[in-house]
């Protein structure tokens, strides 16, 4: 049998097989880990705050939205789906990206999974303040807001920092509480539904076309996050099956879950949803269960978000930490504590960054800024996958090929440029400037010595 297939423009280092660069790896994660993976990392703390944002915007046209926004995704998990069979490598997105394109595309693939990672917990941190002010009015205050953020990331960089084995452990105690909540509101949601007959508010007309693009653009934030999955592909089991069918039945269950959440709070609360912006899904409950229901759900929520950040805050510091190591960053970020052995630098610094993020900005804002960097990342590999499919670079097996060639890749280019579209120039300004830096410290680094 012919080896694998990795003819690639770049430097040297990228053409040898998955099996050299991800040698000592096992590949023990199959079709149902891979799908529970991707569910779990998909479905985080934003569903608790979105569907009061996406009624404010559409009314009762809000399910259009998820209907929208699970077209959308199919289209680039297409592509996700033809690259992660065709390269295996551990990396996910961005190890699609440097096949396809060389390092220098793929480090800015990287930046720009890490700016996303650094919008999203933020954004996730400004809600889960929100909650806290929902339970206690104190927190509600900018003062109390900006203090509970401040001792939230506080604590969480004290735990990364003495260690991974208690970090763990937090988020494994923390991950089966997050969806808990969502499934009691909506079996019980419909049950009460059905049985007091009510249906919520009816669609009449289609919402404009712009503001169903500036929803979308908020509404993706739940959708996004199925590249932490896929980092892990050099330990997946015949990648070329398991990746595409994990990808889809993932993106399906997903996106019910969220239908189903979205016509239980309209069902229940009606044109009153928008104006419960901070816990949404908390009013809808109380509705049901009375106090002790919006209590329970704010819980969940608070449990959820909080998850969500610490989860985050275990692994993207890792980041700041490969950057320092690279010489992108300053080494000062690969200083590792004498006796915890961990980055203690690289967890300060982006708890710091997090933090004060999260105490100026809102939710919304940086939920928007989290997609706008996401979905640049996914035009990144969208495009990838379609030169991988041309050049027929093969990790082992026989690769999946979506149905009608390039006419995927192209769709889902096009989908991507019209949510982007509806992006303000601050948005795109933001991103801008970030990459532009970023693009300076890798000419520094490749730079000869003198």
């Amino acid at each position: 049998m012919p080896g694998p297939k990795m003819s690639y423009s770049g430097p040297p280092m990228l053409a040898v097989s998955d099996a050299v660069s991800d040698e000592g790896l096992v590949r023990g994660i199959g079709l149902r880990r891979l799908t529970a993976s991707i569910v779990n990392v998909t479905i985080g703390a934003g569903i608790f705050v979105l569907p009061a944002l996406v009624a404010g915007g559409l009314g009762a046209a809000a399910p259009i939205a998820y209907v929208v926004c699970g077209a959308v995704m199919a289209l680039i998990v297409t592509c996700f789906a033809s690259a992660g069979s065709r390269v295996s490598l551990t990396g996910g997105l961005y190890a699609y990206v440097t096949v396809a394109f060389g390092p220098f595309v793929g480090f800015l693939a990287g930046v720009l999974y890490t700016l996303a990672a650094l919008f999203a917990a933020a954004s996730v941190a400004s809600a889960l303040a929100g909650s806290l002010g929902a339970v206690w009015p104190i927190f509600a205050t900018q003062a109390g807001r900006a203090a509970a953020l401040a001792a939230l990331f506080g604590l969480l960089a004290l735990i990364n920092i003495r260690g991974v084995t208690p970090s763990g452990r937090l988020i494994e105690g923390v991950t089966v509480a997050k969806l808990l909540p969502l499934v009691v509101l909506v079996a019980a949601g419909v049950f009460y539904v059905v049985a007091h007959a009510s249906a919520g508010t009816v669609v009449s007309s289609m919402p404009p076309a712009a503001r169903l693009g500036r929803t979308t653009i908020v509404l993706i934030f739940a959708f996004v996050g199925v590249e932490v999955a896929l980092v892990p592909s050099g330990e997946v089991r015949d990648p070329a099956r398991t990746v595409p069918r994990a990808l889809f039945a993932a993106l399906g269950i997903t996106t019910l879950i969220y239908l189903a959440i979205q016509y239980v709070a309209q069902a229940l609360l009606g044109t009153a949803l928008p104006d419960f912006s901070m816990a949404p899904l908390a009013e809808a409950a109380g509705r049901i269960f009375g106090p002790r229901g919006r209590l329970l759900m704010l819980t969940g929520a608070v449990v959820s978000m909080f998850g969500y950040v610490s989860g985050d805050m275990l692994g993207t510091p890792r980041t700041l930490f490969a950057l320092g190591r690279d010489g992108v960053l300053p080494s000062a970020f690969t200083r590792v504590h004498a006796r915890f052995h961990t980055p203690d630098v690289a967890i300060a610094v982006y708890a710091i960054l997090v933090g004060c993020l999260a105490i100026t900005s809102s939710f919304m804002q940086l939920a928007i800024l989290a997609n706008v960097a996401s979905l640049s990342m996914y035009l990144l590999c969208v495009a990838g996958s379609w030169q991988l499919q041309r050049r027929d670079v093969r990790a082992g097996g026989t690769p999946f090929t979506p149905p009608g060639g390039p006419a995927a890749p192209i769709l889902a280019v096009a989908a991507i440029l019209w949510i982007l579209s509806h992006a303000t120039l601050r948005e795109f300004g933001v991103e801008a400037l970030v990459l532009a830096i970023a693009s300076v410290f890798y000419a520094i680094r490749r730079a000869p010595a003198s």
